[in-house]
């Protein structure tokens, strides 16, 4: 009865209408087929990317996994088709898109045989290969090979395909000219060929590509001018040219293009040129003209720009003053005007910004802030015209030492903790701090300088994230990072020659086969003002990543400051594995003197030994006094009568009084008591500064009270002379050690203490060979070693 009511229920028809809805359904997703062949084409590409999860038992243009699945980070996955094709019962594949896999295949030709493909999409994997010309076939519209190992030239064939509007091959091997025949891509809007080979001047032909709004030619060896018919993309947005090999000037009919909001030129070649006419850009964004060799005014129209986030005009030869409109940049972030010829006051609203401003190494000449840095502001050396000591140090020029110049070496572990390796300390430097920054202490400082294109919450300290086994692998497990230009200072450094050793391991990119291994890092590095390393690849002098690599140098310091700056001209990849980690990288820097220094506070100084030597000679004398005031000395007449007259003789000295005031009851007291506490420490190494604790080197200061002996010998023809004395503290001539003889037989504890002292010096035997040194340098002389460096404390 059930079932018949069922039948009979009036539920029936809504019940028959959901079935057949659910059939069709079924029925038109099976219907909706991918031809066999294309199928098959899609096992041979798989086949060639090294693509291995595709499920070939799930219909490819289903939308479900594994040929598709949401984007996560930097991984993408999708095969799209169009389904609209008979009546909307055939499908074709249109886009494949296979992001951040890490496929290690090659670039297959098969592409062409998905007749309908629209879009290729392979960023950051690590394919290798050329582009096939068999894709010219396609009625591709966007082409992107970001970030792999793809090599040869851009294939001429590419040229034909009208229907192109993106082509994307930053971060490759590409090399060669750029084909002319591109010109024809008359729909093309995006040519993003950055951080390749490529050679040759831009073609005439691309004049033609009117459609442009996206041309970056970063970091490739493209030379020439930078052609006036660049006027011609009017609908240009955004125009990269940094690093290049091209010359200026930058054509004065780049006012024609009224759309760009970002403008990327730098490192250009040639003669001093005007600041570009850019009055018509009132959208600009990003304005970017660095080291162009710009020898003019900052136009005041730059200040209307209201929407100008980031403005790069450093290493220029920009003159005259701030203009006034710029206090109007509300929307400014970045502003970097460093290492220009900027003149006159420092204006008020830049004093009181809370933005990232790098006004450094200028030639202001009033109102000089009373700090190199806050916040995000830097400063130093701004006052580069000016010496006046009212000014602080590091606002004027070559940050002169405000102290005594008294270092010679230096260890820093950048982007690090302290660390000791041997006797060496190499100081912390792991502040985060990077984007207009100046940090300094006595001994040395940094100064960092821009923002990471594409990523301003990138960091300014590299950590490394795989196994390192080189030798001293703390200074490589982290490093300083920059995205245009870091200095390092030594500062209040003795002046000389001094070997800089560098000290460089690659701990972003890697050696695995993966899209982290396609990034190429190179910069350039100069001391001293003086270039010593040009487009540097840490990899690829290394011989690979996470490799160990220390470039060695030497130096002058002429006016106690090294300067060691690390610069980003534009080349290198920039997208990988992400935006913003290219830019400078060091891991450590070793500074150390190739002369003898001047020992100053880390050492014994010949004046301190001569106050050494004097404290020794009181100290002896006061002693002497009591042995013979007791009684202590005897023997034969003759000494007796030369020691009486020797001990009168300093007396008088010591006290500034004659012999007939010395008030000897009183005195005798105090020096019985003084003789005491020498007997009870057992040595006389208690002369030395108490603050000192046990800093400082007992060999030493046993040697000087050697050479107080002699000076206070009771017999005037046992005591050195003047020229002898001058002789041993410069190393010529041995300190002998002088007997302390006793010509009584009695064990008096007062003669104890200073008996035992002889003995111990004389275990402290000379070498008659050379001069006497601390025992932490190496006893080699400055030609065979080059180094005299100690991080002994100082005894005075």
């Amino acid at each position: 009865m059930k079932p018949a009511s069922v039948i009979q229920s009036p539920l029936l028809p809504l019940f028959l209408l959901f079935l057949v809805l659910g059939s069709f359904g079924d029925f038109r997703s099976y219907a909706q087929t991918l031809p066999e062949q294309e199928v098959a084409v899609l096992r041979e590409i798989a086949e060639k990317l090294n693509k291995t999860d595709w499920d070939f038992d799930v219909n490819p243009c289903s939308g479900t996994r594994p040929w598709y699945t949401p984007k996560v980070g930097l991984v993408e996955n999708n095969v799209t088709c169009d389904c609209t094709y008979n009546n909307s019962t055939v499908c074709h594949v249109t886009g494949i898109i296979l992001k951040g896999q890490n496929l290690t295949g090659v670039l297959p030709e098969e592409f062409a045989n998905l007749t309908f493909l629209q879009q290729i999409d392979l960023t950051r994997n690590y394919l290798n290969g050329s582009i096939p010309t068999t894709w010219a076939s396609l009625p591709l519209v966007a082409v992107s090979l970001l970030g792999n190992h793809i090599s040869g030239e851009i294939p001429k064939e590419l040229g034909i395909i009208s229907t192109l509007q993106e082509l994307v091959v930053e971060d490759n091997q590409l090399g060669g000219p750029l084909p002319p025949e591109l010109g024809n891509l008359g729909n093309l809007q995006r040519f993003l060929a950055s951080a390749n080979n490529f050679t040759g001047v831009i073609p005439v032909t691309f004049g033609n590509l009117k459609n442009l709004t996206d041309f970056r030619i970063d970091g490739n060896g493209i030379s020439g001018k930078i052609p006036d018919f660049i006027g011609n993309w009017t609908q240009l947005g955004r125009l990269d040219m940094q690093g290049t090999s091209m010359v200026g000037p930058i054509p004065s009919n780049i006012s024609l293009l009224k759309n760009l909001t970002q403008l990327r030129i730098s490192d250009l070649n040639g003669s001093f040129i005007g600041f570009p006419p850019l009055e018509n850009m009132v959208d600009m964004a990003e304005l970017v003209l660095r080291n162009c060799l710009i020898a003019d005014k900052i136009p005041s129209y730059i200040g209307t720009m209201k929407k100008l986030k980031t403005l790069d005009l450093s290493f220029n030869n920009l003159t005259g003053e701030i203009p006034t409109s710029f206090e109007g940049l509300s929307s400014i972030d970045f502003m970097y005007l460093t290492n220009n010829m900027l003149t006159g006051d420092m204006p008020n609203w830049i004093l009181k910004s809370n933005r990232n401003l790098d006004l450094s190494y200028n030639n202001f000449t009033t109102s000089p802030p009373q700090h190199c840095a806050q916040g995000n502001l830097n400063f130093v050396s701004s006052y580069s015209s000016i010496r006046d000591n009212s000014i602080a140090s590091c606002l004027r020029k070559d940050l002169p030492c405000s102290g005594n110049a008294q270092y010679y070496n230096l260890f820093i572990n950048c982007g690090g903790g302290r660390l000791m390796i041997g006797d060496d300390e190499y100081t912390q430097d792991s502040s985060q701090s990077g984007t207009s920054t100046f940090f300094s202490n006595d001994r040395w400082g940094y100064s960092s300088t821009g923002n990471f294109i594409g990523n301003e919450k990138a960091s300014y300290v590299a950590a490394n994230t795989s196994i390192l086994t080189m030798p001293n692998q703390g200074l490589y497990t982290s490093a300083r990072l920059a995205p245009l230009s870091l200095k390092y200072y030594g500062r209040c450094l003795q002046n000389g020659n001094y070997s800089v050793q560098l000290h460089f391991a690659e701990i972003i990119f890697t050696d695995d086969r993966t899209f982290l291994s396609s990034g190429k890092r190179i910069f350039d590095v100069s001391i001293q003002g003086i270039k010593v390393l040009k487009d540097f690849d840490i990899e690829e002098k290394a011989g690979g990543s996470g490799r160990a690599i220390i470039m060695n140098f030497t130096t002058l310091v002429t006016d106690n400051t090294l300067v060691i700056h690390f610069y980003w001209a534009g080349k290198g990849t920039t997208a990988i594995p992400d935006r913003g980690v290219y830019g400078p990288l060091i891991s450590a820097i070793t500074v150390t003197p190739n002369f003898k220094p001047d020992m100053g506070d880390d050492g014994l100084s010949v004046g301190a030994i001569v106050g050494i030597v004097a404290a020794c000679c009181v100290a002896i004398i006061l002693i002497l006094v009591i042995l013979w005031m007791i009684g202590c000395f005897g023997g034969k007449d003759r000494e007796d009568k030369e020691l009486r007259r020797g001990l009168e003789l300093q007396t008088e000295i010591v006290s500034g009084k004659s012999n007939t005031n010395y008030r000897p009851k009183e005195e005798f007291v105090y020096l019985l008591d003084w003789a005491y506490v020498l007997q009870e420490k057992g040595d006389l190494l208690e002369l030395v500064d108490p603050s000192l604790g046990a800093n400082y080197s007992k060999k030493e200061a046993l040697m000087m009270l050697n050479m107080a002996l002699l000076c206070t010998s009771p017999s005037p023809t046992l005591r050195p002379t003047m020229t002898t004395v001058v002789s041993m503290l410069e190393g010529q001539t041995a300190i002998p050690f002088p007997p302390v003889k006793k010509v009584s037989t009695s064990e008096d504890w007062r003669f104890k203490a200073f008996e035992r002292l002889s003995q111990d010096g004389q275990s402290q035997t000379m070498s008659m060979d050379g001069p006497w040194i601390d025992s932490s340098v190496s006893l080699q002389s400055k030609e065979e070693t080059g180094d005299y460096s100690s991080t002994k404390k100082p005894l005075i």
